[in-house]
């Protein structure tokens, strides 16, 4: 039997201290916060204006200076190109829009790819003058962006195409940024509260986004993440300003992708659309923005994320096991996957990930010495999908009360038979089903244990994912230190 992960008695202390005296909502599947949700809200205000208490104040609805909590939410992506050799148009695009000097970002490994050689094919033939950055690392660290930012400024980049996994399109983003504001300093657009999380106002160069691999969606997101190794942690800036301007989606560029890395990347697809499903409702998020342009890109679950969050989902839990079992020749799968990176990165693009990546930013920022098979790595490395998915089982069944039903629909499309499981069961069954489904893949770790932590390194790994607010703050139960005490604990075998 599963172990179940429960609140010590001071988290639970401190967790209903938040809400004692809140108006917080009865219903068993809604969040505990200081706002009720629409049903109980209504007879509460219902009851108000019986007594005289809420005279004025109409039933179910609540006004801008009733409630700081957020009202609206934004959809935000790239535009997307998708098509078995699309790559061959990226020339095009960048003679279209007059670009004059185009910095092209890959590794060394894809360099010698045939995504590359197409897109730079494509340049060649269209007459646009480019200049090629192929030192980009698989997980960029801060030291290595400032190289990437000085060549950019020093070619007087105009333009970028990226053209590799997560990691190329996040250091293209991240160049792009730091080419227009040349004279801003590093931290001023890096998260809080390790950076200072100032707004984006200018609008950035042109950035065309070629994935060579289908996991980050980063094609779709406004998101670039990076290891800041003075904190040993890993960050990252998130805008709308961010997002590239066309996203280039072409099949035939995950060919040559060993499996290993599928799976990993795969997996990242996994989370981004369970994460953002389960994710806190964006009118339950809090504060209001006082201008639009406050508004975060993370929004919390949100109806039309929902949509492309659950049919990913579907798309990994049909295409993933194929991949493995054809070891990467099921070309309909590939193809599958590719489009569930960018169905879920346009789902979490706007409504954001919770635990499972906050606890991910320090499991691989804290690397020990572990390396992943079918990486080509001469340093330590737990890829981010990995890294992701190991906490998976432990945090969706520590979620599950939030909001069962959510929780039940996930386990649904994982294959199992809800109809006589009860609500307060959601979290055990759902946490057996992604094991089950993380085991019939490859070679994936069953625990953080594996990947070289023991349970002395709890402690260092919960202040590792503390800073993470801006992803923390979505997850569906208020989160303090004795819960992720629990989390990272409970993760270690499974």
């Amino acid at each position: 039997m599963a172990t179940i992960i429960a609140r010590t008695p001071k988290a639970r202390a401190l967790n209903l201290l938040k809400h004692v005296g809140g108006g917080s909502c009865p219903c068993h599947g809604h969040n505990p916060t200081p706002h009720m949700c629409a049903t109980h809200g209504r007879k509460h205000l219902a009851a108000k204006q019986a007594t005289g208490a809420g005279a004025g104040i109409k039933a179910g609805y609540a006004t801008v200076k009733d409630v700081e909590t957020e009202y609206a939410f934004e959809m935000a992506t790239s535009n997307i190109r998708y098509g078995e050799n699309v790559t061959q148009e990226v020339g095009m695009d960048f003679a279209n829009m007059g670009s004059k000097n185009v910095v092209v970002f890959t590794d060394a490994n894809v360099k010698n790819l045939r995504a590359f050689k197409v897109a730079i094919a494509s340049l060649d033939k269209a007459g646009v003058n480019y200049h090629v950055y192929d030192k980009t690392r698989v997980e960029p660290k801060e030291s290595k962006l400032h190289d990437a930012i000085k060549f950019s400024r020093d070619c007087k980049a105009d333009a970028f195409l990226a053209v590799g996994g997560g990691s190329v399109m996040d250091t293209a983003k991240i160049a792009n940024l730091y080419t227009v504001y040349d004279k801003a300093d590093f931290l001023d657009f890096v998260n809080a509260p390790l950076g200072k999380g100032l707004p984006i106002e200018k609008p950035l160069h042109p950035l065309v986004a070629v994935p060579t691999t289908a996991g980050t969606g980063s094609e779709t997101t406004g998101s670039a993440i990076f290891d800041m190794e003075s904190k040993r942690a890993k960050t990252g800036i998130a805008s709308r300003m961010l997002k590239p301007t066309l996203g280039v989606v072409d099949p035939l560029n995950t060919a040559t992708m060993p499996l290993g890395v599928a799976v990993s990347s795969g997996l990242d697809v996994f989370c981004h659309a369970l994460e953002s499903y389960t994710a806190l409702p964006y009118n339950m998020r809090t504060p209001r923005p006082s201008n639009p342009k406050f508004r975060p890109a993370y929004q919390g679950s949100n109806p039309i994320s929902d949509m492309w969050s659950l049919k990913a989902l579907e798309m990994c839990v049909e295409y993933m096991p194929r991949l493995v079992r054809s070891n990467m020749q099921d070309a309909e799968a590939r193809r599958g996957m590719t489009l569930a990176a960018t169905y879920a990165g346009i789902g979490f693009g706007n409504a954001g990930v919770h635990l499972c990546h906050g606890m991910s930013y320090a499991i691989s920022g804290m690397n020990k010495g572990y390396v992943h098979h079918d990486y080509n790595q001469d340093t330590p490395l737990i890829p981010h999908g990995t890294s992701v998915a190991v906490s998976s089982p432990m945090v969706f069944r520590f979620t599950a009360a939030s909001n069962p039903e959510r929780h039940l629909q996930a386990a649904r499309i994982l294959g199992v038979d809800t109809t006589n499981v009860k609500a307060e069961s959601a979290g055990e069954v759902l946490e057996e089903a992604i094991k089950k489904f993380i085991l019939s893949l490859d070679k994936q770790p069953q625990g953080i244990e594996q990947l070289g932590y023991t349970e002395s390194d709890v402690p260092e790994l919960v202040e590792g994912t503390l800073p993470q607010a801006r992803v923390l703050s979505l997850a569906p139960e208020k989160i303090v230190r004795e819960d992720l005490e629990h989390l990272f604990t409970q993760s270690l075998r499974w």
